[in-house]
């Protein structure tokens, strides 16, 4: 692990040092909305998982579900509740920045709250024929309390550009709280961010 990937490993363990079995996780907005969409089985994948809000979704719906972090901590505090709950989940300690996406190895892949470009390719490639690709993160410019850095922000419509063999099945832009709800007029700033969603399936 390089300097840089020790550090931030370092910074989400700290991050995620407290995380009880009894914590409150929920699914990014563009999942549960679209979870029709959905095959009622297969493999899928969370990238950069955190406390896994999407990965118990996904194992929920009744699919095998790989759940990759960079945070030793967040993905004990996963595996604690996937044994709880006999759900059938494969957490990964995972340095994004080094790591290679198999080919054709997932029929879902969901990503939020997390942009690397560098991956935006590898993400497509990744996904079998038919696959689907969630992602949701945040809307540039850059925003209170959220990533300090514009590159960790998507551009208005830059999702639709990004992959060139999935097809556009849903696209959105707007308000949600933390708690992954819309936010028509938001008053409370500190309780919501502007983000871009995205579901895409791959071609045969």
């Amino acid at each position: 692990m390089s300097h840089t990937s020790h550090t931030t490993a370092q910074k989400w363990d700290k991050h995620y040092a407290d995380a009880q079995l009894s914590d409150t996780v929920n699914p990014c907005f563009v999942l549960k909305q679209h979870s029709n969409l959905l095959p009622f089985k297969g493999q899928a994948l969370e990238l950069a998982c955190g406390l896994g809000g999407n990965a118990r979704f996904l194992a929920q719906c009744g699919l095998k579900t790989h759940a990759w972090d960079i945070s030793d901590n967040a993905l004990s505090a996963l595996n604690h509740w996937a044994q709880a709950h006999h759900a059938p989940i494969v957490p990964l300690i995972t340095d994004l920045e080094q790591m290679l996406l198999p080919y054709q190895q997932f029929d879902v892949i969901v990503v939020s709250r997390y942009l690397d470009r560098s991956l935006l390719s590898a993400l497509q490639d990744a996904l079998k024929p038919n696959g689907l690709l969630y992602y949701q993160t945040f809307l540039a410019p850059v925003q209170d309390n959220a990533p300090s850095k514009l590159e960790y922000y998507i551009g208005s419509g830059e999702f639709n550009q990004a992959w060139s063999k999935l097809k556009t099945l849903v696209y959105g832009e707007g308000w949600l709280t933390h708690e992954n709800t819309p936010e028509t007029s938001p008053k409370n700033t500190a309780n919501r961010h502007r983000y871009a969603w995205y579901v895409g399936k791959k071609s045969l």
